[in-house]
């Protein structure tokens, strides 16, 4: 008899033989799980046979007899446990789309922070903690199941776990554990639900134990699966999934932060973005013409009011149609005037490219289908849906000529010569988004029933005879009305082309055949309804022998892939910044990611420092925000200026209105306006300071946003709130929470702080205090002990001006009189700089001393240093070319290359200055 024994990694594992007799059951408690034999042992990698170890329950399809078991200790933080078929015929995520780590020569076992250990029959694994033997997944609570179309796994949790992740959704950043299920199924989620799978797929999680550590579980899968956490029988959390293989990856941490890096070092380290990115960004759906779009960036900039970045949502295409411009409402030559009048004035421009190209008679489809890089059925015609142009066609991301395609009509729609020259890129719908519920049988029907696209506006030849101050004459009434209106669309051809049959290059892991691809037996809780409602059909092909039903979650990331690819063809000097909705693994190493369509309302307002924390603290997405002051609905005056000051502490900060909601940019009420200069010029005055953050995560994965327990993780308060977070380690923004309210409790745990307003030191006491009368226009923020801060010494109107400010220090001394911080600079541009700045700062009871690598040539010095909590000031200018000291109330020290005598002229430090605790004096 065989019994359930448990083995270390490296033990003996009986061999199990016998006779199977298959029969079907109908519970999956009567699944009988899998044996290992074979074991064989290398060290580092430990390989094994998984038999089915008894009759088949075949309750969701049909359970496979033989898998292989790979287990590899692949750093000394890092194991790597993978059960696969053994014919390997089950769909594993192409390296092209995910490049998982090797093992290389892996390390021993005895040096690893993992241990993995096993019982023999049933199988079941467990992965310890070396230096506690603390379990920290534990499978042995049910049988493994690995069925064709049905995988289920479970593992045993602590009582009142703090889990983390398993993203996207709008449910509490510390997650529910009682009767609990997340979805993973890509789609187009309006509104954004709580308790429904939304954009994005992103199957791991972060498990925090307090002082006993974290760790965290990445289970590396395209497939739709349910997770679902209950703790009604002791606490458990079961992967169900359609299909694909089990692959996970363990992280040991043991701190929040490390386990974030560990995660990026399988996923990748996200892209930097331009400077410029993290300004301040307008769009509307609804601009319904060119000189609305002029008229909002005038309005700003008589606001006075910063914008970095202009956007157009799908209103400048005509008709909806992809790589089209409207003659009538946004003529070729005046949105070309526009980008040279923004530009001019050190703005940016960025368009909308939808996932959905319209199936009619224009270059758009004829050149992709000359191509043939549309996804077809299986009879080897085009598969056509429904999306805003009306009856569409979908690129196949597999198909080796769809680079060529996107890249062809990015080089010509987006020609700095004869287009429009812009300057990022925003990629929607591409969950993929399929307005035409399954099974789609008459697109066009279904396009003119829901009057897609829809009726364009009057046409306009003037923002009705308002002057746009500071626009060229042909933004300005009247001047022209006799103007030719072009406009750049595909050019005509005799007939549309039809698609032909031709499939090879396959696919290594393409997917069992056999398999129920529209209506598998285990239904996912997808809020869409079947998997392939509102979405392309899920038994769809794709060229690499592939189908939809297995690389549906990661369609989204293909296509923003290949838009990052066709961006750097057209600009192959400069950082691309692209901003997409649907994610999945991986997808922060190429682009940032917005919220998706959320609604004008309070809870959103909220929920979404749960939706930045998670994309950029776990998920290594962190070029991430929300549509400030809220998407759909109507947003409120007082709601817009909250959010306004909670946005400005958004890596990416964009105000965003649906096509019938008000306009709500930052200029049309009072609050809002004060709220916007006040909070803006906050953001643009601490920009290097984050962009420093966002150059350490690029470089190692340690999270430029951190929840609060990433930086208290033993203080147990902190393990649920999830409404403060710090931006970078040092700024804790803690927003008023309520509707019209100007009071909020906020939480300071026991360390020193500093009021960023006054500069008042406050000792946090690991306690709840009350804030009362915070303004509309205004943020309660609060500097961490032990910080020393750069600071931009007054803000600007664009990022351009910003960067030739000088920079003042404010130090932040901790209980024992010292703090630290640091300072990334680059020409903000570049995708190969020629030189970047590393500097340190250390402060140490009244010494300061500044050191690193001083590569990137400037003229911008340090303007002065300041201590907070006392009434030490020291005037420069410190040039940022070298090494320095300074002991405050002695005078200075230099070293390097760092010269006595400012870049300016001035004698540095000559003079100690009182300046008390009003910091907006420096």
């Amino acid at each position: 008899m065989i019994t359930k024994n448990l083995f270390v990694l490296g033990s003996a594992i009986p061999a199990f033989a016998g006779s199977l007799v298959q029969r079907q059951s109908s519970s999956l408690a009567d699944c009988p799980g899998y044996t290992a034999s074979n074991v064989q042992d290398n060290g580092s990698k430990v390989t094994a046979d998984l038999s089915l170890a008894g009759t088949a329950c075949n309750v969701y399809g049909d359970d496979l007899n033989d898998l292989r078991l790979e287990v590899e200790y692949q750093t000394t933080d890092r194991l790597h446990v993978k059960i696969y078929d053994a014919a390997e015929e089950v769909y594993q995520i192409q390296e092209s789309v995910l490049p998982l780590p090797a093992n290389d020569e892996g390390v021993d076992p005895a040096d690893s922070g993992l241990s993995f250990s096993w019982t023999d029959s049933p199988f079941s694994f467990a992965i310890t903690r070396r230096e506690t033997n603390e379990t920290l997944f534990d499978t042995s609570a049910a049988e493994l199941v690995f069925e064709t179309q049905y995988l289920r796994l479970t593992t045993a949790l602590p009582n009142s776990p703090n889990l983390y992740g398993l993203g996207e959704h709008t449910d509490p950043f510390h997650l529910n554990t009682t009767n609990y299920t997340r979805t993973l199924w890509n789609r187009d989620a309006y509104g954004t639900p709580p308790g429904t799978n939304l954009y994005g797929s992103h199957p791991v999680y972060f498990d925090h134990r307090g002082e006993n550590g974290t760790h965290g579980v990445l289970l590396a899968s395209a497939e739709g699966m349910d997770i679902k956490i209950d703790d009604s029988e002791g606490t458990y959390l079961e992967y169900n999934t359609l299909g694909g293989v089990f692959d996970f990856y363990f992280l040991a941490g043991p701190s929040p932060k490390e386990v974030a890096a560990q995660y990026s070092a399988v996923v990748g380290l996200p892209a930097m973005v331009p400077y410029w990115g993290f300004g301040s960004h307008q769009c509307k759906y609804g601009y319904r013409d060119v000189w609305q779009v002029a008229e909002v960036v005038a309005n700003y900039s008589i606001a006075d009011i910063p914008l970095e970045t202009m956007w157009t949502d799908i209103d400048y295409m005509e008709l909806r149609r992809l790589f089209t411009l409207d003659p009538e409402r946004y003529p070729l030559e005046l949105v070309r005037e526009l980008v040279d009048y923004l530009h001019a004035h050190q703005q940016h421009y960025i368009m909308m490219v939808n996932s959905a190209i319209w199936s009619g008679n224009y270059d758009g489809y004829n050149d992709g289908a000359e191509l043939e890089v549309f996804q077809k059925r299986d009879n080897g015609s085009f598969y056509e849906g429904a999306v805003w142009p009306g009856p569409t066609v979908f690129p196949d991301w597999f198909h080796p000529n769809t680079q060529q395609y996107w890249d062809e009509k990015f080089l010509e729609f987006f020609d700095p010569e004869t287009g429009v020259d812009i300057d990022g890129l925003w990629n929607d719908m591409n969950e993929p988004a399929n307005f035409c519920p399954y099974p789609c049988l008459d697109p066009e029907a279904y396009s003119e029933e829901s009057e897609n696209p829809p009726e364009p506006p009057p046409v306009r030849t003037s923002a009705d005879g308002r002057r746009i101050p500071g626009f060229p004459a042909g933004f300005q009434p009247q001047s022209n009305s006799s103007t030719t209106r072009r406009s750049l669309q595909g050019r005509a051809s005799s007939s549309k082309r039809q698609a032909s049959n031709n499939t090879d290059e396959l696919a290594e892991h393409r997917g069992l055949p056999g398999r129920d691809l529209i209506n598998p037996e285990y239904q996912i809780n997808n809020a869409a309804g079947s998997i392939s409602n509102k979405t392309l059909a899920t038994d769809i092909q794709n060229y690499d022998g592939t189908y939809h039903y297995d690389t549906h979650n990661i369609w989204g990331h293909m296509m923003s892939t290949a838009s990052q690819i066709s961006m750097l063809a057209r600009r192959p000097e400069r950082r691309p910044l692209i901003i997409t909705r649907s994610t999945f693994l991986s997808s922060g190493t190429r682009f940032g990611k917005w919220l998706g369509d959320n609604v004008s309302d309070w809870a959103q307002y909220r929920f979404s420092i749960a939706g930045i924390l998670s994309f950029a603290s776990i998920y290594q997405v962190p070029m991430v925000g929300p549509d400030i002051c809220g998407f759909a609905g109507n947003t409120t005056e007082t709601l817009c200026a909250r959010w306004t000051t909670l946005g400005a502490f958004y890596p990416f900060m964009r105000n965003h209105a649906g096509d019938t909601s008000i306009d709500q940019e930052y200029y049309r009420w009072p609050l809002t306006t004060a709220a916007a200069r006040n909070a803006i010029a906050v953001r643009y005055r601490l920009l290097d300071y984050f962009y420093t953050a966002f150059q350490r995560q690029t470089e190692t994965g340690v999270p430029s946003l951190n929840p609060m327990f990433y930086l208290y993780p033993e203080d147990s308060n902190t393990f649920t709130i999830e409404h403060q977070f710090f931006y970078g380690d040092s700024i804790l923004v803690s927003p008023v929470l309520e509707e019209n309210s100007t009071d909020v409790d906020i939480y300071l745990p026991n360390d020193i702080f500093y009021d960023y307003w006054t500069g008042e030191r406050i000792q946090g006491n690991g306690e709840f205090i009350s804030l009362s009368d915070v303004g509309f226009d205004t943020i309660p923020l609060h500097i961490r002990g032990g910080s020393i801060l750069p600071l931009r010494a007054e803000s600007a109107n664009t990022t351009t001006e910003l960067r030739k400010n000088d920079f003042v220090l404010w130090i932040a001394p901790n209980a024992t009189n010292q703090a630290t911080g640091s300072l990334y600079l680059d020409d903000g541009d570049s995708l190969v700089q020629n030189g970047t700045s590393w500097i340190s700062f250390e402060y140490d009871n009244g010494r300061f001393s500044m050191d690193g690598e001083f590569g990137y040539e400037t003229d911008v010095v340090v303007k002065n240093v300041t201590v907070l909590g006392s009434e030490m000031s020291a005037q420069g200018p410190i040039p940022l070319n070298g090494s320095f000291e300074y002991n405050f109330g002695s005078g200075p020290e230099y070293e390097g290359g760092a010269e006595r005598r400012g870049v300016r002229g001035g004698v540095l430090f000559g003079l100690l200055v009182v300046v008390g605790s009003v910091l907006t004096a420096l």
